[in-house]
């Protein structure tokens, strides 16, 4: 039977998963220099599945413009150009002997303002899955059995106090990755 204090852990844990999911999906957003994860969410079809592009070639920032992208098995260079030309990031990819080059265009004002309203949508998505986190704790600690009514009440202030610090950590990211965004 759970305690509190596992659920307590429990929806630390899911919490921590969702601080995780937003710094992972912040760094695909591109602010002012190039970094080898911006192309983390591209997905590949690659041997008859779709695959990370990670799995499928190396990505280096050599330039604060340029990412080069080295696939393992020269053969997918034409799908993972396709893959990156038709993801979301407004690049052009252009294939050089194998290697693939991706320069990076400069962010105009209209562009930094979209890309600030992603952020703003991935944090959500952070912040909801920290609230889910705490509303399905909130739910065990109601059913425990054997727990007296002031110890559930004092759980679910804690939970509650964890829950206000975790969405305190989704805005702090924010914060940084907006400035970094809107740095000309």
């Amino acid at each position: 039977m759970a305690t509190i204090k596992d659920i307590l852990q429990n929806s630390r844990t899911a919490m921590d998963k969702g601080i995780e999911s937003s710094k992972r999906e912040f760094g695909s957003i591109r602010a002012s220099k190039a970094s080898p994860n911006m192309l983390d969410t591209v997905r590949v079809e690659a041997y008859g599945s779709s695959m990370s592009l990670n799995q499928v070639a190396t990505v280096t920032a050599p330039e604060p413009r340029l990412l080069l992208v080295t696939p393992f098995d020269k053969g997918q260079a034409k799908a993972i150009e396709k893959a990156i030309r038709e993801s979301d990031l407004g690049v052009e990819p252009s294939n050089m002997g194998g290697v693939i080059r991706v320069p990076l265009p400069s962010l105009n004002e209209q562009r930094r303002k979209e890309l600030v309203k992603v952020v703003h949508k991935l944090a959500e998505e952070g912040r909801v899955t920290i609230r889910h986190a705490r509303t399905e704790a909130r739910d065990k600690i109601k059913k425990l059995e054997g727990v007296s009514e002031d110890d559930k009440k004092h759980a679910e202030k804690d939970l509650q106090k964890l829950h206000d610090d975790y969405i305190g950590k989704i805005e702090a990211l924010l914060k940084v990755k907006e400035a970094e965004i809107m740095e000309v």
